[in-house]
């Protein structure tokens, strides 16, 4: 997936979504004829849609709807999954910039093991995989984790285009009162541990140090405890991309080829937009002329960026192939 969204005026790319127009469960009637289901009818003079929420769970039997509703107002779509900590940290995070720009967007979560034909339609290979649709059509956006800043800018040009479509409505959620059929807001979530939960808190606040301390200290109590690591790793990337712009970490890394920092922290944009074998071939790239402390540095990202993308991401054992290679 890209980065950033393409320009102009073909928003079709490699998603095909038109399997899953006028989708409905058996026993009900097509989602064209049910609009009130999401879209709660048509839109008013205005341009506002109103809607259950301004986030929705975007379902293999629902997604017609949501398609027919880009129409009139952008879509984003995160697919996620809850076995995913990584995954579900950034679906706090994507919440909370929707929200931010006030009915602009709605977000639609799909949950990738509950609805495997959108997870295929959206190819998404690992989760977190973030889209937008807009006039029923995909625009690929990022995979992986994003700082909030980038993501918010990744979601301002994807307004920018959704403009040049003349997609220019906006949505509000319904009164409290809503017909309790209404589309659900989330999932319920499983409980969290203590210290996860404290670190969902951090993440949603933009307070990484404070999220890392948490997984951190429960490491030190459970070692074992893999959603740590993977929590860690994810919100550790999010730490690094904090407050940097995307042309601030290219140019960097253009203007300065041998400082290792700035080539480390372009790898992490690399992968947190979908670039996952750029990031990693660009790290082997950079190790065979480093001193021992330099080689060190980027096997120690490696093996974090490895938790980032999931162990089992089938891009993951040939890096670490290839990194065992040239340590020995």
């Amino acid at each position: 997936m890209t980065n950033m969204p393409p320009f102009g005026s073909n928003l079709r790319g490699a998603v095909d979504l038109s399997s899953l127009v006028n989708r409905a469960p058996a026993g009900t009637t097509p989602a064209a004829d049910t609009g009130a289901s999401i879209a709660g009818g048509a839109a008013a003079p205005s341009g506002t849609v109103t809607l259950p929420s301004l986030v929705l769970e975007g379902t293999d039997a629902n997604f017609g709807e949501l398609l027919d509703l880009s129409s009139r107002v952008p879509v984003v779509v995160g697919l996620w999954a809850s076995r995913s900590e990584p995954s579900t940290q950034l679906m706090v995070v994507l919440e909370k910039i929707v929200l931010g720009f006030a009915g602009k967007f709605v977000l639609a979560r799909v949950d990738i093991d509950s609805n495997p034909q959108l997870a295929q339609a959206f190819q998404a290979q690992s989760v977190p995989t973030v889209a937008a649709v807009i006039t029923g059509q995909p625009v690929q956006l990022f995979n992986g984790p994003l700082g909030e800043e980038q993501i918010t800018e990744v979601l301002g040009r994807v307004l920018e285009l959704a403009a040049q479509q003349g997609v220019t409505g906006t949505a509000q959620a319904q009164a409290s009162d809503a017909d309790a059929d209404a589309e659900p807001v989330a999932a319920t979530p499983e409980p969290l541990p203590p210290h996860h939960l404290e670190a969902y808190t951090a993440i949603e606040a933009g307070d990484y140090a404070t999220a890392q301390s948490e997984y951190r200290t429960a490491l030190a109590q459970n070692p074992n405890d893999t959603m740590a690591v993977a929590g860690l790793a994810q919100v550790s990337l999010l730490a690094r991309l904090q407050g940097k712009t995307i042309d601030q970490i290219r140019n960097g890394a253009a203007s300065a080829p041998d400082d290792l920092d700035a080539q480390l922290l372009v790898a992490d944009l690399d992968l947190s937009g979908g670039h996952i074998e750029d990031a990693f071939d660009r790290l082997l790239g950079l190790f065979p002329a480093q001193p021992a402390a330099g080689r060190n540095a980027i096997r120690e990202r490696l093996l974090e960026l490895f938790e980032v993308v999931g162990q089992d991401d089938p891009r993951v054992p040939p890096t670490r192939s290839r990194l065992t290679a040239l340590l020995y």
